[in-house]
């Protein structure tokens, strides 16, 4: 793995950091989360944080509290997710088309491109490099 200064964390990722059930995944998300905790170099946005959210405490089971959920999402605030706006939009537009990638996914690269990001850590993504995004999959790569 190259050498990246920003990683953009999709929601699969936080998902799984509370898995109850697949220990050996919640393992190795958190690993990567602390490195990014560590070397200040986590990214996300308002969307990953909101579906997250509406995951853990509406569909997961058992899910987390929901005064839990929002304590986590307070604390990724230091992260500086991004915000979507119109320009975020149009990126996404034309990535969904050019990739031939769904809109929820081109909205994730379109976040991460306008935060400045050089990497994406998701296991939903199905290639390992959009344009100057490399995607790393948490569990077949380990951080440096």
């Amino acid at each position: 793995m190259p050498n990246v200064q920003r990683v953009f964390v999709d929601t699969s990722v936080f998902i799984y950091a509370d898995d109850a059930y697949d220990t050996q995944r919640r393992q190795q998300v958190r690993v990567w989360l602390a490195h990014l905790w560590a070397t200040r170099a986590g990214r996300t946005s308002i969307q990953v944080l909101s579906e997250y959210y509406v995951c853990v405490t509406q569909r997961s089971q058992p899910g987390l509290a929901q005064g839990d959920a929002r304590a986590k999402l307070r604390r990724y605030q230091q992260w500086q997710p991004w915000v979507i706006d119109h320009q975020t939009v149009e990126t996404a537009w034309g990535l969904e088309v050019r990739l031939q990638v769904d809109y929820w996914q081109a909205l994730i690269l379109a976040s991460a491109m306008h935060s400045g990001c050089d990497a994406v850590l998701s296991d939903a993504l199905p290639l390992s490099r959009y344009d100057q995004l490399e995607i790393i999959n948490p569990f077949e790569i380990f951080p440096p």
